[in-house]
């Protein structure tokens, strides 16, 4: 729900004429009067609903579109893979971030890193 201005209740004050008006129209005046309100209340909201989310994006660093004009991080190139599972030779592993669990596995049968490695890698 959106705040009330700090002054809304200086602006909102009615002259004594201004409720004898309110009080002297019949429930339709006074449901065309709401439905009135609401409408430009509802019209009001939205426009400073998407000035609020425009302001939001620009301090995210997104645009319209919803990508981020920088990731924060800078553009890695491709590593090859260094090491391929001999049992199965779609998997393999460039030698960063934590060991697979095929590498582990063929560490505990016996087998060395040597062993592993893919030969064209090998530098």
């Amino acid at each position: 729900m959106l705040a009330m201005p700090d002054n809304c209740e200086q602006r909102v004050q009615m002259t004594a004429m201004e409720r004898s008006k309110l009080e002297r129209m019949s429930v339709d005046e006074l449901w065309a009067l709401h439905a009135e309100i609401y409408k430009t209340l509802m019209a009001r909201i939205v426009a400073q609903k998407s000035v609020l989310e425009e302001r939001l994006n620009r301090l995210s660093g997104k645009l319209q579109t919803g990508q981020p004009t920088t990731s924060g991080r800078r553009p890695y190139p491709p590593v090859l893979p260094k090491f391929r599972n001999p049992e199965n030779s779609a998997e393999t592993w460039t030698g960063r971030g934590k060991q697979p669990r095929w590498v582990a596995q063929q560490l505990r049968s016996g087998k060395q890193m040597e062993e592993l490695r893919i030969r064209s890698a090998a530098k």
